[in-house]
């Protein structure tokens, strides 16, 4: 009796081959459940979560452009991504380092089902990913303060270069049986996208790395002006996490059709992903033509506004944002004098864009009488900055000649500039390019800065310091001793009633 149960067995074992499919979604879920809690993968995505909340509280100071916003989340997945390789790896390696490779060998799953249920393990991790993602895209969305548009293919980079490194962590165990393999790739991961070393540019090579990092300006640019091959950037890192997952099947001695043809096609769509990105990787003439026109001739693409007595005009994807700048003007010339108290002003968001993401180009000032330029980022120190040009603008005419200022004019514009705003004294430390309340220093505005010497200094520090309700009326009942040219730094600290400087004004300083 038990020798014919015996000889039974075999004929019952041969069912679960049947549902091989079966088998290796269970496993594939085993294994994601355990790629999850393994600590790496916690400790990493711990981390990621707790840089996303730090970063994104006071990012781009509460004023985001969305088609930055997407980008910055690139960056956290990739420690995720690493975390997920060696994890991937090592459960690959498993069965080799416990030396129960030979009793895997008689179960129904093969080994290049195994494999497959590897690589299908790291989806839950890909979908967590896209969900802090997705949190992090629409806190900054969220804000009070965002402007412009993100793109979706900006956004698949995060989750797809998890894929990727999670599949590659299973193609390396099935190439190198070495559990030395993993940690050195990460080690050469590390050194090359996490320490600075990576691709920078916009050459067809540098998109062959899962995250394009181009930067180095200051200001944003309309979304249209970007020129960066998004979608097929995602397209490609698609194919490629893909083909890796084949390959690692295939080393793994699937042979079949299916397996093949998951090859052959995933390969296709990475080398035509990889091949559109470097193409489109150049500005077209088209984009260079509307970089050209936005940098030179901005009026031709601006909607203007007007508000209350003055005019503004913006790009399109930031005309949501004149009001902020109305409240702005509306303060600093409340406090001015003369005609400069009713002054119509044109206020124009000016860029650079003809270098894209990557340039840094200075504004020059404008010569055109009352008009004032505003850039596209705002908040923090952009804020005492635009305050500074239109007090500049009200005082000496026009950007070009409120640059050259250089006698106690420079008094009347920092204490319009400065004065109506919440801290006084730290807006005049961050508007100031050393940061400093003493001695002379340069004074950032969009353009091109302004000089403010030891005296004008001193005076500006004494209102500042201890703010006297009735400089407000010397200022509009001497407006204009204050901002006649020449007026000295001794004869407007007299008007306005404090100390006069031990330092008398000098140019050269």
């Amino acid at each position: 009796m038990s020798a014919l149960t015996t000889a039974a067995r075999p004929a019952e074992d041969t069912g679960p081959r049947v549902g091989g499919a079966r088998a290796v979604l269970a496993l594939a879920r085993f294994e994601a459940r355990q790629l999850l809690l393994s600590v790496p993968v916690v400790i990493a995505f711990v981390a990621y979560i707790a840089w996303i909340v730090w970063r994104t509280r006071d990012s781009w100071d509460g004023y985001p452009a969305l088609q930055d916003a997407d980008r910055a989340t690139q960056g956290g997945p990739l420690l995720v991504g690493l975390a997920v390789l060696l994890h991937a790896n090592a459960a690959v390696l498993r069965s080799g380092r416990h030396g129960t490779e030979g009793q895997f060998a008689v179960l129904a799953v093969a080994p290049w089902r195994r494999t497959a249920a590897h690589a299908l393990s790291v989806l839950p991790a890909v979908l967590l990913t896209a969900v802090c993602v997705g949190g992090q895209f629409a806190w900054e969305a969220a804000k009070a303060g965002a402007v412009g548009d993100g793109s979706p293919a900006e956004l698949l980079v995060g989750p797809l270069t998890v894929l990727l490194f999670g599949v590659l962590g299973v193609l390396l165990a099935r190439v190198l049986r070495s559990p030395a393999g993993a940690p050195l790739l990460v080690a050469c991961l590390l050194f090359t996208l996490v320490l600075g070393t990576g691709p920078d540019s916009t050459d067809g090579l540098s998109w062959l790395s899962p995250v394009v990092v181009e930067g180095g300006g200051a200001e944003s640019l309309p979304s249209d002006l970007l020129g960066r091959p998004a979608a097929w950037h995602a397209l490609y890192l698609a194919g490629v996490a893909s083909c890796v997952g084949f390959v690692a099947v295939l080393a793994a001695g699937g042979r079949g059709a299916a397996v093949r043809a998951g090859v052959a096609l995933t390969l296709a769509v990475a080398v035509a992903g990889g091949i559109l990105q470097a193409r489109g990787a150049a500005p077209s003439p088209e984009l260079t033509a509307a970089r050209d026109r936005a940098s030179v001739s901005p009026e031709k693409e601006q909607t203007c506004v007007e508000r209350g007595r003055s005019s503004y005009c913006a790009f399109p994807e930031w005309v949501a944002r004149t009001g902020t700048w109305a409240d702005v003007v509306d303060r600093v010339q409340s406090l001015a004098g003369g005609a400069a108290h009713d002054q119509r002003l044109v206020v124009r968001q000016r860029i650079d864009a003809r270098y894209g993401l990557g340039g840094d180009t200075a504004i020059p000032a404008l010569t055109a009488p009352h008009q004032v330029t505003v850039g596209t980022a705002w908040g923090g120190n952009r804020v005492p900055e635009f305050s500074t040009a239109v007090a500049a603008v009200l005082v000496a005419g026009s950007e070009e000649a409120g640059s050259t200022l250089c006698d106690g004019r420079m008094v009347t514009v920092m204490w319009l500039s400065l004065s109506w705003q919440d801290d006084p004294m730290s807006a005049l430390r961050r508007v100031r390019l050393d940061d400093s309340v003493e001695g002379s220093a340069v004074v950032l505005s969009p353009t091109d800065p302004l000089t403010m010497q030891e005296g004008p200094t001193d005076v500006v520090r004494q209102l500042l310091e201890k703010p006297d309700p009735g400089v407000a009326e010397r200022v509009k009942a001497h407006w204009a001793e204050l901002t006649s040219p020449g007026v000295t730094t001794a004869e407007a600290a007299r008007l306005l009633g404090v100390t006069v400087p031990e330092k008398a004004d000098s140019c050269e300083d």
